[in-house]
């Protein structure tokens, strides 16, 4: 189906190239699933894209809004680009959605406290739980839900979990988890990790997937309110490049992704060997009626 994003997001020349039913609005608000994406990202112009070519999936039409912190602004994308797309949450207290996302950030390193933004995004999460019918979590942006709703810690891990990794379906009967393959592929790239077995003893909580190398990937609230994914599956092909590139380029200790570059060599194009059951991870959850 159709997904309507502002006139002049990025994102859109980008996917019409790829055909996609990409449609822009500027007055009004088509009828439509309304999802609010909090992008903690530095590359916030390709996580949007990424986003909204899961949303084609949809049913049904999909209205996409951005929103920011204001107790912390991004130094990585231009302030033009953030006050004509990007809304603080004032702008959006008093509205009601379909669904939020909320994406990873590249804070790992620090304690939940230390993190500029921390109390604006649990102030964040707090109100989702009666103006958003479902939350959709990423990486970093899972763990700390994890954190604000249930009390479970995050865990600094030895190396960066780096690379696309199988996973196992712990509930195949999920409808979260509906037609998923079991040893389903998905990228990593973390430097925090949340134990599987916190979440087991969670009574509110369902494991979904698990990895033998990559640890806890997925898992929801049992009313699936609340999704929490610490991987990417909506991440583009080159993505974990870019990363490691840009990781070299800085001078920062990193290994080559896992599992990713053909023999490993990073001067082989990648394949993106995890883009149908990611698109079928998303679909389950945007078109999820609760």
């Amino acid at each position: 189906m159709a997904v309507f994003v502002p006139d002049g997001l990025l994102a859109v020349e980008k996917l019409k190239e790829e055909n996609a039913d990409i449609r822009v609005y500027s007055d009004g608000i088509p009828d439509s699933q309304k999802i609010l994406i909090l992008n903690l990202m530095p590359t916030k112009q390709a996580t949007e894209t990424q986003l909204i070519r899961m949303f084609l999936t949809a049913k049904n039409s999909v209205s996409v809004f951005l929103m920011n912190t204001v107790t912390y602004t991004s130094k990585n994308t231009a302030s033009e680009y953030l006050e004509r797309f990007y809304r603080p949450f004032d702008a959006y207290k008093d509205c009601y959605f379909d669904g939020l996302i909320v994406t990873g950030a590249p804070v790992e390193h620090l304690d939940f406290g230390q993190v500029l933004y921390w109390n604006e995004l649990c102030g964040i999460f707090a109100w989702a739980e009666t103006h958003v019918k479902k939350i959709y979590t990423i990486c970093w942006g899972a763990q700390a839900a994890l954190n604000c709703y249930f009390g479970i810690n995050k865990h600094p891990l030895p190396e960066k979990m780096f690379g696309v990794f199988s996973h196992t379906l712990i509930q195949p009967e999920n409808p979260l988890c509906f037609g998923v393959e079991d040893g389903f592929l998905t990228p990593h790239s973390r430097h925090s990790d949340v134990y599987a077995e916190d979440i087991e003893k969670c009574v509110d909580l369902d494991l979904l997937a698990v990895s033998d190398e990559a640890g806890f990937l997925w898992a929801a609230t049992k009313d699936r309110k609340i999704t929490f994914m610490t991987g990417h599956p909506e991440y583009d092909a080159e993505t974990l490049s870019l990363e490691y590139f840009r990781d070299l380029e800085k001078g920062d200790k990193i290994n080559c992704p896992k599992h990713y570059f053909p023999n490993d060599n990073p001067a082989s194009p990648p394949p993106l060997t995890w883009r149908e059951n990611a698109k079928t991870i998303y679909s389950n959850w945007i078109n999820l009626e609760l």
